[in-house]
């Protein structure tokens, strides 16, 4: 197999793995403390108003719904573990899927927060990393708290994955 190949198919293996980690992790935090889960359906929402030419709202919430939104939310959100996983890649090379650390995965969870942080949540009303919204910290350390278990994800599925393919 090509390392083309290999870097592609392993980004989306890792990706997708990371970001399902990330989803069990919401569910439970749910389940156990009482944290509602976001909406992937807003990000859908957002990016279907940005299609339009509208990258910023006041309130995702109060803009008007996008045919297909939580479809085109949930697919970006798994696209963009994707896309994390294949910067972890480009970053560390096939060498690190090949024999995972946690510390690059960890360290790009962190990086990670800039998109909600800089990008998406200002973009969906609530403000640069939070700030507009009735508990920043809170919100923050909930978005720090999702973003290091994608990264420990990223090591997660690399680590399954290399195993599933030396057995």
């Amino acid at each position: 197999m090509s390392n083309t190949v290999e870097f592609a198919l392993r980004a989306a293996l890792i990706g997708a793995g990371a970001t399902a980690m990330m989803d069990i992790w919401a569910l439970c935090r749910g389940r156990f403390l009482g944290v509602p889960a976001f909406s992937y359906g807003l990000v859908g929402r957002w990016l279907g108003h940005i299609a339009r030419g509208q990258f910023a709202h006041d309130s995702i919430a109060k803009a008007s719904p996008i045919r297909g939104e939580r479809l085109i939310g949930w697919a970006a959100h798994y696209a963009i573990g994707v896309v994390f996983a294949a910067l972890l890649l480009a970053i560390w090379g096939l060498d690190w899927a090949r024999r995972p650390t946690l510390l690059p995965a960890l360290l790009v969870g962190l990086v990670t927060l800039a998109a909600p942080f800089f990008l998406m949540q200002p973009g969906m009303g609530a403000g640069i990393a939070s700030s507009k919204t009735p508990n920043p910290n809170a919100a923050r350390f909930r978005s720090l708290v999702t973003h290091l278990v994608f990264g420990i994800g990223l090591y997660a599925s690399a680590a399954i994955l290399e195993a599933l393919i030396q057995s």
